[in-house]
């Protein structure tokens, strides 16, 4: 008998209210703000590193193919958040969506795996942008604090302590807590200049463009279909961020409206520039002499354009910083949903009448996330954030099918 209440309580699904637009926080967002929160999570540092490893050691030129073989998987995955975006507006993402169609105890197992997901992804590029910051200084930051700190000898902790993604990371925190419309203002912003910097690498790259990069040893495909697929696997994570905007949801002003158009948009305008920004790397410079590192910056050297480097920097950062925002707007939220549902602590749930905003949640969030930027080595703890991910896109894509035969 105890056996078989466990059981039923695993699995009692959620019941909305009547009024699903009911909601404490402020509902505020345009379908534009949500789109550019969209594109500036998945549009950040994965442009300026992803595409030259993946173009240089996976697919070569033929990345173009990889890029739109992980954008249509990924469009699948985001049709599926985009439905349930607009039946169920409530913030949350797949956690939400897999407690009201396959039950309590898959929700809080969802729950957990998406909250590690934004906390390490937040943290992975705080250290991106951090060493991007500190390659532009030659490795002075590192030094120093090296320097100053010492070095950690452990197999689960980074070699050294890195204060400014610390630092940084409890800054963008702190211009979260200032309520939604103004961050989403700063990331639109943001968001902005990162996409006008790629389109300056696409129009004026292609004008240092040679055909014969792309017909040279092993021509279009040099590691054949294999080659391919690999490199689509790799990039498919280059999408993840799409589901930040179903966190939104219960902060938009007309989610049946907003969260699908913004979901489908964000996809397009980030896959064709995933593929241009691709094809124009592999046309400026050979395949094979790109640098993994740096690769937008070292292709404009090549060409003997010294200073367009400069220009890409600034995209980078304003990339990176925009991913970072991306996954501390969204880790917050995910935890105000489980907190509101009570299976987390209720403090979370509180929320600022002045702010509208769960402000503990908030604070608590971008404090751990920022510790586990000062300390920890990711390379392992992304491995479990990609296995993570794949779970939850798998549960929504059933959960779909299962709310299509509900009541």
């Amino acid at each position: 008998r105890v056996l078989s209440n466990v059981l039923v309580r695993m699995g009692r699904v959620k019941r909305l209210d009547t009024d699903v637009m009911h909601t404490e926080l402020s509902r505020c967002l345009s379908t534009t703000d949500i789109t550019l929160l969209g594109i500036g999570h998945m549009f950040g540092a994965g442009i300026y590193v992803l595409t030259g490893t993946v173009a240089r050691d996976t697919a070569g030129p033929a990345i173009i193919l990889s890029f739109l073989l992980a954008g249509f998987a990924s469009s699948l995955s985001a049709i599926c958040y985009a439905e349930f975006g607009a039946r169920v507006p409530k913030a949350g993402s797949a956690y939400v969506y897999t407690y009201v169609t396959i039950g309590e105890f898959w929700a809080f197992v969802i729950g957990w795996n998406i909250v590690l997901e934004y906390m390490i992804g937040g943290a992975s590029v705080a250290r991106a942008w951090s060493s991007y910051v500190d390659s532009l200084f030659n490795g002075a930051i590192k030094n120093g604090t090296i320097a100053t700190f010492g070095s950690m000898q452990s197999q689960y902790l980074a070699s050294y302590a890195d204060p400014v993604a610390f630092g940084i990371t409890l800054v963008f925190c702190l211009l979260l807590s200032l309520g939604v419309k103004s961050s989403t203002n700063i990331n639109s912003a943001l968001t902005c200049v990162n996409m006008a910097v790629a389109l300056f690498v696409i129009v004026f790259g292609l004008w240092f463009a040679d055909i014969k990069n792309w017909q040279g040893a092993g021509g279009f495909a040099p590691y054949g279909a294999t080659g391919v697929i690999a490199g689509a696997a790799t990039c498919f994570f280059a999408y993840a961020g799409f589901d930040g905007i179903a966190t939104a949801g219960e902060e938009a002003k007309n989610p049946k409206r907003s969260i699908p158009i913004a979901t489908m948009l964000s996809m397009g305008v980030v896959t064709c520039a995933y593929v241009l920004v691709g094809a124009t790397l592999t046309l400026m410079v050979p395949y094979r002499e790109i640098h993994v590192g740096s690769a937008l910056p070292d292709a404009f050297s090549a060409n003997n354009v010294i200073w367009a480097k400069y220009i890409v920097s600034i995209g980078a950062l304003c990339g990176m910083t925009t991913s970072l925002l991306g996954n501390l707007f969204s880790l917050p939220r995910c935890v105000y949903a489980m907190a509101s549902d009570g299976l987390i602590f209720s403090q979370f749930a509180v929320v600022s009448e002045k702010t509208k905003l769960p402000i503990l949640n908030v604070v608590v969030c971008g404090l751990l996330t920022a510790l586990t930027a000062l300390l920890f080595d990711l390379e392992k703890l992304v491995e479990f954030m990609s296995i993570g991910i794949l779970m939850a896109y798998t549960i929504v894509s059933a959960s779909v099918i299962i709310l299509r035969y509900q009541p």
